[in-house]
This record gives structure tokens, sequence and C-alpha cells, in this order.
């Protein structure tokens, strides 16, 4: 055995109120395990204060003493206390057992996070020299190891530690790959958070029950492990520990068979009392998991651009765009030779059917193409920056701050584990450098301004607490809680009623005024470009087939898919004027 079965694979999603720890204290597993455990620890601390004879204190006249005696538990064959060897034996063992089981978490949750979230050279790797670990027969090499280190046992458990890891290994990285593509971390991402803060406070988060469990089964592993080369003679037999007291005992077994007892019982009910914990922890997480699956990811000829304001007015030129995935040898391109600007204080709106390409080409604006995707031709350059190839240490210092994302179904996007506030103050105090009481501060006034009756209730509440009008609400105030230049809103009312997404839409208008920045609109409704936006782009097929001025496209539309696109939505009702900008309201 080289690591701890991979049986505990749980995804979790925890609830609001009830922690980790109250729901196993719930659990009479959970209690029973606990009791036991503490008992176990807090004897095994204050025990060498509280015995009358010291461990190691031999005394010839009470080898095999029975029980009940000077010795109350009896003496072992070599004339020692076996009450006191067991409460000095219990310290010992429970250090070696930590010292395995704290490598082996360390390496294995640190890898496996690294992994799972980049991926790349370090995942193929890591994974190689896991199952190199794995392939070693763990008891050959301890014994190897044992002779090698001078006969420590700490340091066979040390070695142990490590052919432990890749238990953790593999479960950390399975668990995070599961997890890096939620949206919600997507939009802390956008946030402008970065990935060790993402790593550290979402994606940890969320595995962590999981490493918990593989940690308590792990650590009745060691704990056996450890007894069993102690049990083989391995070891200073000077040293109290269960397994030395076992093999002590073992040894006259025929003379006082009651010497077994006391170590067998004290590994035994600790091993359960760690199994039961783990269980009892397993079973809290499947009555926490919320119900329903978190919704998953969705997955040339060029048009000219119509003359706009001049390129020093320009905040986001987007030039002969394509987007491709697969190999470099035969791409699949879905977004060709798209085209089009956003200038400050405007609204664009790009609109077209669902598999138009318009949410790829937001995604290559923020760098967040799902993997595979790649920009392979054209210039996207934000306030005179290249953008088109840039590495991903250039958009995380533009999200939040600079760009800025309104995402779809807005329930996703908010990570279940963490309060609202908490998920609007991490933004602001990583993108902006603000106090907790700033952030916190800043963050009520933007709950109130979004709309939002009751920011201080809000602010405290779980995002399944919150209905997703409110959700949306809460996006839109950490999109804007950074003073973004541009916000890039994707379908921002699509999964909400009528009067609510006209609330979104006028909120998001008012905050365009107010602030001046440009906002490129991601829609399929024409009704909604008519409502809000300067200029719109049409797209079909992942190409640009039309744009230009709202009022001029509405009214005299060349292409026959927005002719067919107007037809359908706006039913000969006229489209209403230009939307003032805010530099013409100043």
């Amino acid at each position: 055995m080289t690591s701890a079965p991979n049986t505990v694979a749980l995804a979790t999603t925890p609830t609001a109120r009830v922690s980790l720890t109250r729901a196993v204290l719930r659990n009479p597993l959970g209690i029973v395990a606990v009791i036991i455990l503490g008992f176990v620890i807090l004897l095994s601390i204050i025990g060498p204060f509280l015995t009358r004879h010291s461990p190691t204190a031999v005394d010839i006249e009470l080898i095999l003493a029975p029980a009940g005696g000077e010795y109350l538990l009896g003496g072992d064959g070599a004339g020692r206390d076996i009450l006191s060897r067991l409460v000095a034996g219990g310290r010992n063992t429970l250090i070696g057992a930590l010292i395995a089981v704290s490598i082996a978490l360390v390496l294995g949750t640190t890898a496996g996070l690294i992994a799972g979230y980049f991926g790349r050279a370090f995942d193929g790797i890591a994974s190689w020299v896991s199952n190199v670990i794995l392939a070693l027969p763990a008891m050959i090499v301890l014994l190897a190891f044992y002779q090698s280190l001078g006969g420590s046992v700490y340091a066979s458990m040390a070695v142990f530690g490590v052919m432990l890891t890749p238990g953790f290994f593999r479960l950390v990285r399975n668990q995070v790959l599961s997890v890096k593509r939620e949206l919600y971390v997507d939009a802390a991402r956008v946030a402008g958070l970065s990935d060790v803060r993402i790593i550290v406070r979402h994606i940890l988060r969320v595995v962590r029950s999981p490493i918990i469990i593989q940690t308590a089964i792990v650590a009745g592993i060691a704990i056996i492990i450890q007894s069993g080369l102690e049990f083989l003679g391995l070891g200073d037999p000077s040293t109290p520990t269960w397994g030395g007291m076992l093999q002590d005992a073992f040894t006259n077994i025929f003379i006082a068979p009651m010497s077994v007892l006391w170590p067998g019982l004290m590994i035994s009910i600790t091993v359960a009392a760690l199994v039961l914990l783990g269980n009892a922890i397993r079973d809290s997480l499947q009555g926490r998991r919320v119900a329903g699956a978190l919704p998953a990811r969705r997955g040339s000829d060029s048009l000219p651009t119509p003359d706009g304001p001049g390129d020093s007015e320009k905040l986001l030129s987007v030039r002969g765009v394509s987007i491709a995935y697969g190999s470099e040898d035969s791409p699949t391109v879905v977004v060709h030779d798209v085209g089009f600007d956003v200038s400050e204080g405007e609204i664009v709106g790009v609109v077209g059917e669902s598999g138009s390409g318009k949410t790829q080409t937001a995604f290559s604006l923020l760098g967040l193409l799902p993997r595979g995707g790649r920009v392979v031709a054209g210039s996207i350059r934000y306030d005179g920056r290249e953008l088109a190839g840039a590495g991903q240490d250039v958009f995380q210092q533009l999200r939040g701050k600079g760009i800025a994302y309104v995402p779809q179904e807005p329930m996703s996007n908010l990570d279940p584990s963490f309060r609202i506030g908490y998920q609007l103050v991490e933004p602001m105090r990583a993108v902006l450098g603000l106090s907790a009481a700033a952030a916190r501060s800043r963050a009520l006034e933007l709950l109130a301004r979004v709309g939002i009756n009751d920011p201080k209730r809000t602010f405290d509440a779980y995002p399944h607490e919150i209905s997703g009008g409110m959700a949306q609400r809460v996006l839109i105030a950490r999109a804007v809680s950074c003073n973004p230049r541009l916000l890039i809103a994707d379908e921002p009312t699509t999964a909400l009623d009528v009067t609510v997404q006209a609330e979104v839409l006028d909120l998001l208008r008012e905050l365009q005024r107010e602030s001046g920045m440009g906002v490129m609109l991601v829609t399929h409704n024409l009704g909604v470009v008519a409502d809000i936006c300067d200029r719109v782009v049409v797209m079909q097929h992942g190409r640009v087939v039309e744009q230009g001025e709202v009022e001029e496209i509405f009214k005299n539309p060349q292409d026959p898919y927005t002719r067919m696109l107007l037809g359908s939505t706006l039913d000969g009702v006229d489209a209403r004027g230009p939307l003032a900008t805010a530099r013409e309201e100043r």
C-alpha cells in the first residue's frame, strides 16, 4: 500500500450558515469520534504529569507484574510500568503519524492545486511522479530507508509521508479540475484577483472538505503502519510507543496475556475514531450539498468598420480578430475577422443568435477563452495597448480596474462558499488596495446604488439567500466597484423576468452616464439594443455582417440577417433616438 484509498471524492458546495464543525457535532458518529480522539490526545499531553512512574524506569522485581499492584496496569517484560508507557507511547505514536500526514498533506495538496489549476507541463510531470511512487512497494521502501537512516522510526514516517502523497495529489487535482471551470472562478478572475488568491480563497475552500476526510483516513493508516514497523522490532526499544509495547507483550503473551490488551486497545480505538470522523464528515457533506448542480459553462471576408471617433478617443479597437480551437495544424476557426470599436461614454451592442461568436469575442477581450481557444489573427487594442497574444499577467493588470465583466447566469458567478459582502470587498482590497473598513463601506454604498433596498442584509447573505435579480445587481456592483473604463456585459438580462430586465437596463444606463465608461453589451435581443445602445454590431456564424448607429441600422438594415432579426423582435415598432453620451451631457 502506497497511498490512502481514493474513495473520498466528493464535489462539495457548502451551504450558508451551518459550519462543517457544527454539522459533524450534530452527527452521533462525529460526537463519538471527537470524544475518543480528544481523550487520546489529552491523555498523551497531560498523562505523563499524572502517572507516578517514569516510562523508562526499570524494576526487575516487577517484570510482568500483574495489574492492580504497584503498577496499575501491570509491568512489561523489562519491569516497566505499562500505564506510563501507554501514555508516553501515545504521544510518540501520534507524533510519528503527524509527521507522515503533514508531509503527505502539504506536498500532495500543493502539487494537486498547482497541477489542477494551471495544468500544462507541471501537471504531466507531477502525475508521472505520482504514478512512479504508487508503483513502489511501500513496506520494502520503508525497511530500506530505516536501515539507511540510522534506525529512526520518525525518519521512516517522513518517508512514508512521501509515499502517501499521491493519494492527496490525485484527490485534490481531480477536485480542482471540476471546480476551476465554474463561472464564479472566472468571475473572480475578471474582478482582478490573482491566481494565488483565487486558489487560496475560492478553489481551496471548495476542496478542503474532501481533504479533511482524506487526512482522517491517512492518519489512521499512518498509525497502523508505524505500529507495524515497531511490532517488527524496528525502532528504539527504550522509546515507548504503542507498536513497541505490542511487540513486547506479544513476546510474553503466554505468561502475561493481558498486557497485549492495552496497546492493542489504544491503537484500535484511535484508528476507529479517525474512521468514524471521516464518515461523519462525509455524511455531513452529503447532507449539506446544495440541490442541483451549478450550470456548466457554454461552451473569411472582413467587413469594413464604419468611421467612428478618432483613434485618440477609441477605448477599445478590435481589428480582424479570428479565434480558433484545436491543433496548430488543423485549427477550427469559430470567429472570423471581427472588427469594431468602443469609445468612452458609448454603449455598443454586439447582437446575434446563439452560436454567432459574440461571447467568444467578449472572452477574447478578457483573456478568458476556454482551454484550447486562442486568437489566431488580428489586433485587440485597449487604450492603445495590444492585447492579442498577450500573457495572463497583462490581462491580470487590466481586469477589474481597466476592463470589468458582468456575466449572464448570475447565481453561477457567485461563489456559494462566501457571503456576498466578502465577494464585493475582496476585489476592492486586491485591486484598489483599500482597507477592510473602506472596502466594506464602499460595498454597502454600491449595493444601495444598484437598487438593493437592504444593503446590510444582502451584504451578510449567501448567494442562495437572494433572488436572481438581486444577484445580477450584486454582479453589476462588483463589476463597477473598481471604477473600470470599459464594462463588458454578457447577456445581463437573459435569466431575468421582464420587469427586472428593465430595471437592470436602467441601472446600466445610469451607471454608464455617471462614470462615462464605455460599455460593450453582448445580447441576442435587438429590443435591448434599441433601448440602451448607441451603436450596434450584428454577428452571424462568427462574422460581423453589419454595424453602425442604432437608429440608422434599425431604419435601414442592409443585411438580410439583420432584417430577419428586426422583423422577429421589434414587430414594426420605431427605434428610439440615440442615447446621449456622458460627454455630451456634461
